[in-house]
């Protein structure tokens, strides 16, 4: 059962639909409420867009469909790693569709390759069926090691 794909959805329907609120501080805070869920063992996540979303367009601006996709592949670097601390070393977004202001925004991120430093994803970012983007990034990982001598 997948949750509608307009802002007529609630947090109930998301609820109800397997999806929990992600808990977030800072600028992500702003941005979301962001929603996440597992099916199949591959990590979901979700953004109900508003209004504070919007371009000059009137569609939801790029800027919010590269951070959800540099968030949630760096949340499921995380995941898969273990590893609490991660930086983005490189991103690369390629914008294909617009999404639009009501719509659910979905990212399914995957991991492509990791190493003990550095860990390459990809994500595609839909809304409505459509693919309004596709991201790949690099994630450097900090262990023990790497964060006291960083």
């Amino acid at each position: 059962m997948t949750a509608p794909a307009t802002v007529s959805a609630t947090a109930e329907d998301l609820k109800r639909s397997g999806w929990s609120m992600v808990e977030a501080t800072g600028f992500i805070s702003h941005v979301g409420p962001l929603w996440q869920r597992t099916v199949d063992g591959a990590y979901e996540y979700a953004l109900l867009t508003e209004d504070k979303h919007h371009n000059r367009r009137g569609v939801v601006q790029g800027g919010v469909v590269m951070t959800i996709a540099d968030r949630t592949c760096g949340m499921t670097a995380r995941y898969v790693t273990g590893q609490p601390a991660m930086v983005t070393v490189q991103f690369d977004t390629q914008f294909i569709d617009a999404a639009k202001i009501g719509e659910l925004m979905i990212s399914r991120p995957r991991v492509v390759r990791a190493t003990r430093s550095l860990i390459f994803m990809q994500t595609e970012v839909s809304a409505a069926e459509r693919i309004v983007a596709t991201a790949s990034g690099v994630f450097r990982i900090f262990n023990e090691r790497t964060t006291a001598s960083a």
